[in-house]
C-alpha cells in the first residue's frame, strides 16, 4: 500500500493499493462522467487490461478509506523517467480531492525511488481539468508529444 497520508474533501484517507482478487472487479467498474470519455478510457478494465499485457505498466486501485473510487497506473520509461498514466476517478468521486490525492501521493513515491527521477505524466491539451490540476502540482509542459498528449514533467 502507498500511503502519504493525503486526504480527500471528504476527510478520507487516499491510499493506493496493488490490484488483487478482492477488489480487481471494483476497479474495473470505474466510470468517468460521459462526457471525459474522450480523454480518458469508459471504464477502468481497459486500463487493467494494458497494465496486464505490458511490461511497463503496473496498475493501482485508488482508494478513499476502505472504498475503491479509482485506478492509476505507474511504469518506468526507457530513460529512467517514472510515468504516472491511466487515472481515472469514478464520476460519483469527483471533485472530492480524490484525484488531487492520488497524484501527490503517487508522485511522491516515484520521485522518491531510484534517486529522484523525474516523474512525468500525459493529458490531452484539451482536457483544461487535468492541465489545472497537473500545473498546480507542480508538473510543468514539456513541449513533447506522446501521440496526441502533451508531456508535463515534476523535477524534486
Amino acid at each position: 500500500m502507498i500511503d502519504s497520508g493525503h486526504l480527500d474533501r471528504r476527510g478520507r484517507r487516499v491510499t493506493l493499493r496493488p490490484v488483487d482478487d478482492d477488489n480487481w472487479r471494483a476497479v474495473a467498474d470505474v466510470a468517468p462522467h460521459d462526457d471525459q470519455r474522450r480523454f480518458v478510457a469508459a471504464l477502468g478494465a481497459r486500463y487493467l487490461l494494458v497494465s496486464a499485457h505490458s511490461e511497463v505498466w503496473t496498475s493501482l486501485a485508488v482508494y478513499a478509506d476502505e472504498t475503491v473510487v479509482g485506478h492509476v497506473m505507474w511504469g518506468v520509461d526507457d530513460d529512467g523517467s517514472h510515468w504516472i498514466g491511466g487515472m481515472l476517478i469514478d464520476a460519483a468521486e469527483q471533485k472530492r480531492g480524490v484525484g488531487r490525492a492520488t497524484v501527490r501521493t503517487l508522485a511522491a513515491w516515484l520521485g522518491a525511488k531510484d534517486g529522484n527521477p523525474p516523474v512525468r505524466l500525459s493529458y490531452h491539451p484539451d482536457n483544461l481539468q487535468a492541465a489545472a490540476l497537473y500545473t498546480s502540482l507542480g508538473f510543468h509542459p514539456t513541449c513533447a508529444m506522446d501521440d496526441e498528449e502533451l508531456i508535463a514533467e515534476q523535477t524534486l
